[in-house]
């Protein structure tokens, strides 16, 4: 079921349908195959399927595990942490994958759907504020291990969150640059340039 979850979270999403919409979006923008690069480059109808997709990722696993393995939190926590690291570290890219954060969402919505509710509305207030979504995503992260904390998810998910939490601040370092240097992007405004070849 590890493998299983690795290898769920590993598919491609964002360059399958960056394919069927004529682009790649490892060579455009960001570079990244998650949904925003992937909406800059083709549009909303191509970040929106991107998007249900990397969700699927994270769902359809664990919910698997949990027809098979039954209420088990250990088991199920493991299952949802490896479609996560496949989802940021997949093996169909040589390990170059996604931020994770879309991923992230559809595990904790079969893992445990109520701390989703809290770091939606945290996700949703920085992003209206900001205008981007990297902030968003990092202030949502942010929120993920206190608010599993205090809704008093077994220690497993807990564990599960802090290390998912530090690995989309890792993913995010690029970004995190660019905000501290004032070049960030907004949703409103695409990359001003492409990445180096």
């Amino acid at each position: 079921m590890i493998a299983l979850g690795y290898l769920f979270g590993s598919i491609p999403v964002g360059v399958l349908v960056g394919r069927a919409w004529g682009f790649d979006p490892r060579t455009i923008g960001s570079g990244n195959v998650g949904t925003t690069n992937v909406a800059r480059a083709g549009g909303k109808i191509p970040g929106i399927l991107t998007f249900a997709a990397d969700v699927l990722k994270g769902f359809v696993p664990v919910e698997i595990s949990r027809l098979i393995l039954g209420r088990v939190p250990a088991g199920l926590a493991i299952v949802a942490f490896a479609a996560f690291v496949g989802s940021v570290a997949p093996v169909f890219l040589r390990f170059r994958g996604g931020r994770g954060v879309a991923t992230s969402f559809g595990v904790w919505l079969a893992l445990a759907p109520k701390p989703i509710g809290i770091v939606a509305v945290v996700f949703g207030v920085a992003l209206s504020l900001t205008r981007i979504m990297s902030v968003a995503s990092l202030m949502g992260a942010l929120a993920l291990p206190p608010t599993v904390a205090a809704l008093n998810c077994p220690a497993p998910y807990l564990l599960t969150a802090i290390l998912m939490t530090a690995l989309v601040f890792l993913r995010h370092s690029e970004n995190i640059a660019r905000l501290i240097r004032g070049e960030e992007p907004s949703i409103n405004r695409p990359m001003t340039k492409d990445p180096p070849v």
